[in-house]
């Protein structure tokens, strides 16, 4: 049988093989921090990697190296590195890419611990970040500098849903040298592949759609074979932001059923943003499958859907923002995203509450902006609730 590559084939099998030990169907969880070798020759020649096997958790995990094979696949990487959090996966791949004396052009519209990491952590390791105010590519073309060593963005981005050109901005870095590197979490693999156009590095948090079902914490990093072997031994194994075994292999169990969750997570979003489009008392809805967001021709070319992510301004600003999330009785008010479960939160007080106030109002972050994580429960018992939370 030739190698799979459908989608839902790959998000169930790859990576993982029975058990050769015991026939186990599902990878085991290694939950050990050590492996033992044979002998002290065994040892030396793992330890230098002179020969394959495991010696401590940190430095490499047979349950985690299941879900890193799962996630090349997936997009079609050459490898991949599992980390601690999404954050563990932004702030590892940019480390990769920078150092003292470096500049990032980056996305100003990004998810706020990303921004914060770019706009202040950055410039205390010497480096620094200019953030693009646009999706156009040229606003990013004019933005680089002799020494860009990294341009970094989000599509569809957080919370604002900006749509960028994915394989204009790949094709920028290429003629000039510079990697690119996108984070992927609102589209998932199974609605946007960024290496397939182009793009140098994939990261996610996979706490979110990866995961699924809100129970595991966890991040990745998909890119060429090359620098993911120096992120795994010049980053990540000296800053430590490894993944667990158990919270891997709760991962992988999320990725099973990714290709069946997301269509039903799509199909509600095209709904609610439907009727909040609609809407009396709702100025302005932020979701790409909407013909009038100005990313919704871009959005169609590079996703075969368009996500289940939808942000809206309601009528009245803070208060009426203030006003649906009190009122709202099936939406969870809770952080994160991608769960199975509805989702609803402030991203000014909550997400984006460390972007100074005029970055944030430069890219449409509110302070009446709510955005919303749509779930896979019924469509109309989730209109149902915005419907009567918008009562007012």
């Amino acid at each position: 049988m030739e190698k799979p590559s459908d989608f839902a084939t790959l998000a169930v099998h790859a990576g993982e093989d029975p058990c050769p030990a015991t026939g186990a169907l599902d990878t085991p969880i290694y939950q050990s921090t050590t492996f033992v070798s044979a002998d002290a020759d065994e040892m030396a020649a793992v330890y230098g990697e002179q020969k394959p096997g495991y010696m401590y958790t940190r430095y490499g995990n047979p349950t985690i190296h299941a879900l890193e094979s799962k996630l090349a696949a997936l997009e079609g990487g050459e490898a991949a590195l599992a980390t601690a959090s999404g954050m563990a996966a932004v702030s590892t791949a940019i480390l990769g890419c920078v150092k003292a004396g470096d500049h990032v052009v980056a996305a100003r519209s990004l998810y706020g611990a990303a921004y914060n990491f770019l706009n202040r952590k950055l410039p205390r390791m010497g480096a620094s970040a200019t953030f693009v105010d646009s999706a156009c590519v040229e606003d990013f073309e004019r933005a680089l500098q002799p020494n860009t060593r990294l341009i970094y963005f989000e599509t569809p981005s957080n919370p604002v849903l900006e749509v960028v050109d994915i394989a204009a901005i790949a094709a920028l870095g290429r003629a000039r040298g510079i990697p690119t590197m996108l984070d992927n979490t609102f589209a998932s693999p199974a609605l946007q592949q960024p290496l397939r156009m182009g793009v140098t590095v994939s990261v996610h948090s996979a706490t979110k759609y990866l995961c699924g079902h809100g129970d595991a914490m966890g991040g990745a990093i998909i890119g060429p074979r090359e620098y993911i072997s120096l992120l795994v031994h010049e980053v990540i194994r000296d800053y430590g932001g490894v993944i667990s075994p158990f919270n891997a292999w709760l991962i992988l169990r999320g990725i099973r059923t990714l290709h069946l969750r997301m269509p039903a997570h799509c199909s509600n979003a095209r709904q609610i943003a439907g009727f909040l489009a609609a809407h009396p008392n709702v100025e302005r809805v932020y979701y790409p499958g909407l013909p009038q967001h100005r990313g919704h021709e871009v959005a169609k070319k590079q996703m075969s859907d368009f996500g289940a992510m939808i942000s809206f301004e309601a009528e009245g600003g803070y208060e009426g923002g203030k006003q649906v999330m009190d009122g709202v009785k099936l939406f969870a008010r809770a952080a994160s995203l991608g769960d199975t479960r509805s989702l609803i939160v402030h991203p000014a007080s909550t997400s984006h509450r460390a972007v100074p106030p005029e970055d944030r109002h430069t890219i449409g972050i509110t302070d009446g902006l709510v955005r919303l994580s749509v779930g896979i429960e019924a469509a109309a018992d989730l209109i149902a609730d915005l419907e009567q939370a918008l009562q007012f």
